[in-house]
């Protein structure tokens, strides 16, 4: 060992050849035959191409082919084009700064070329035939095609074997090479998109709107079992859908973010659509979403990662909680719909603009400010919980502002579609009630539905206010490191708010003096650290808020009407019209349906009616 660490250490400094360098570059840019497809359409919608065809052999490991009929490469600049670090795209640093294009760093031909066998033909709109380049040779020769690109890639790896063994087989290298497509097609439905293998067409997007394009793309049940999302700020405006909580699926199969057209991978915006259906997901299960996140130029770094698929933003938090109340304002209306007073409430709730389109707000947020609310004891707290838990429908003179409302009960006469949940008509074991509406017959888990209630109440009433702290007779201390105590420090008004008082004892200890009270009992320390961890990274604001929710989501449990309850109908009718009224009353606090709607058309199923 030594011996050979002496040997390195005579070496002496050289260049590496340009076909090594390549090979290096390769290793970032191109991990399988769908990094080349990736940077194939990536450049053919730089050149303005209307339509793309991508056609593969054996999954694309042996030969890719990306057509497109953009505005071609002059004949003299087609070697050019094959030359590291060569590009049309920018040529200054403000031009680095102000990325527009999906390519920029003039590196991917050059990369593949030198792990594969390319060839390249183009013509522009004036030239008289196309032209076509062997990349290993360089020989020029003419070509018949139409104005646009062909760039074909032929054995990739095949001068680096140790790296072909690592790709799959040929059906999983196929998947990976459409999804890249995919998702390209869900960014540009401006584009016509053809996936060709073994010279049978297996998909194809043709040039749609984009509504239609999510649809074509993501499914006609995804678009069903999705709302709108939409925000805009001026310099940031985020669009798309976000899929339904009961339509959440077992993997994170069907989750796409795009930043200025580009699709992306980035921990942060995921964490900020994470959090907002945190208390309306059950279990792990994943939402499904797809988000169009436009933001100027300058404030967003691309030049990350050579493939690009991660992004830098200047203000992180800004975008993060961009993120969440976007799609917080999407998922909070139920789906049995809300009526009026409550549908301008949850305007006002979230800024809606004078003018703007009802359920579809353009709230105004203001990144950063952490509203001064007074501290609220803990016996506060519970006085409300107990209002909301106590007899919630008996007697109604004697119910609380806050419990259920009873005032708007459906009377007897009332038709089932006066209401979208319908009419009560019946108790099933003491947890279900039933009721009638102009669909068929709907489900109520009583249980479920008013836990919710009684949480979105708690959360109205104490909305940024701090949580109530419990003193430690003895601190409880830790090894911090350098990161945790400097959140420590800048972050103390906030941790008080959460009701810990962590400071520090030395450069590298940090000592935790109080805890919340309603969290008494639990382990401290690891409390701190989270915390801590999510303060370093996220808006405190939002971290304050999922810490309250935390705890009131524990209290409206336990507030909530119980099993075996007899309720008569007046009761039962209460509990649908405030279920109508409150946001995200489809979901109780831990991501369970409270309602079910079983159609005319599906009970006549039952019992083979029509037969």
């Amino acid at each position: 060992m030594n011996a050979l660490l002496d040997a390195a250490a005579r070496r002496p400094i050289r260049e590496l050849p340009d076909e090594l360098v390549s090979q290096i570059a390769a290793g970032e840019v191109v991990e399988r035959p769908a990094s080349v497809v990736r940077e194939l359409v990536d450049n053919a919608l730089d050149a303005g191409a209307r339509e793309v065809a991508v056609k593969l052999v054996g999954g694309g490991i042996r030969a890719i082919v990306v057509e497109d009929d953009g505005h071609g490469i002059a004949a003299s600049e087609l070697a050019l084009a094959l030359r590291r670090h060569a590009t049309s795209k920018i040529g200054s640093l403000s031009d680095l700064e102000n990325v527009a294009t999906m390519g920029f760093r003039g590196e991917a031909l050059a990369a593949i070329a030198s792990v594969s066998e390319v060839t390249l033909a183009s013509r522009t709109a004036d030239a008289p035939h196309a032209q076509r380049l062997d990349a290993r040779s360089g020989e020029l020769v003419p070509a018949a095609r139409g104005t646009g690109t062909s760039v074909e890639v032929r054995e990739l790896f095949f001068s680096t074997p140790a790296r072909r063994k690592f790709l799959k087989t040929e059906a999983t290298e196929l998947a990976h090479g459409i999804e890249a497509v995919r998702r390209h097609a869900l960014a540009r439905p401006d584009v016509g998109f053809a996936v060709w293998h073994e010279g049978k067409l297996v998909q194809q997007w043709r040039r749609a709107a984009q509504d239609a394009r999510l649809r074509d793309v993501l499914g006609a049940e995804f678009i069903d079992q999705s709302r709108e999302v939409m925000l805009d700020l001026g310099v940031l405006r985020i669009t798309g859908r976000a899929g339904l909580p009961e339509a959440a699926r077992a993997r994170a199969d069907q989750q796409y973010v795009y930043v200025n057209g580009r699709y992306v991978r980035d921990k942060l915006i995921a964490h900020g659509v994470r959090s907002a259906y945190e208390d309306v997901l059950h279990g792990g299960r994943q939402p499904a979403y797809v988000l169009f996140i436009d933001i100027a130029p300058e404030r967003v770094d691309v030049n990350v990662h050579p493939t690009k698929i991660e992004v830098r933003f200047r203000d992180s938090r800004e975008v993060h909680q961009a993120v969440r109340r976007a799609v917080e304002a999407a998922l909070a209306i139920p789906r049995a719909g809300l009526g009026e007073a409550s549908a301008a409430a949850l305007g006002a709730a979230l800024g809606e603009r004078p003018g703007a389109t009802p359920m579809r707000p353009v709230p105004d947020w203001r990144f950063g400010a952490v509203a001064q609310q007074p501290r609220l004891a803990l016996e506060q707290v519970s006085a409300l919980y107990a209002q909301d838990a106590a007899s919630p429908w008996a007697g109604r003179a004697a119910v609380p502002a806050t419990a259920l409302t009873t005032a708007a009960t459906t009377p007897p006469e009332a038709s089932p579609d006066a209401w979208p949940l319908g009419r009560a008509i019946a108790q099933i074991a003491g947890v279900f009630v039933l009721a009638e509406n102009a669909q068929g017959l709907v489900i109520v888990d009583m249980h479920a539905a008013h836990e919710r209630i009684v949480y979105e109440r708690l959360k109205n009433g104490l909305d940024g206010a701090a949580i109530e702290p419990q003193p430690l007779l003895i601190p409880a201390t830790f090894a911090a490191t350098a990161p945790e105590i400097a959140t420590a420090e800048a972050q103390a008004e906030t941790l008080q708010r959460l009701g810990l008082d962590i400071t520090p004892l030395s450069a590298s200890v940090l000592a935790v003096r109080s805890q919340p009270a309603a969290l008494a009992g639990g382990d401290v320390v690891e409390l701190a650290r989270s915390v801590l961890a999510e303060l370093a990274h996220y808006e405190a604001s939002s971290v304050i808020q999922r810490a309250q929710h935390e705890l009131l989501s524990t209290m409206a449990c336990h507030g909530a009407v119980r099993a075996n309850r007899q309720l008569n109908l007046e009761e039962m009718n209460a509990l649908l019209r405030d279920m109508e009224r409150t946001e995200r009353a489809d979901q109780c606090n831990h991501g369970r349906p409270t309602w079910r709607q079983i159609t005319l058309k599906e009970l006549d199923a039952l019992f083979w009616r029509g037969r």
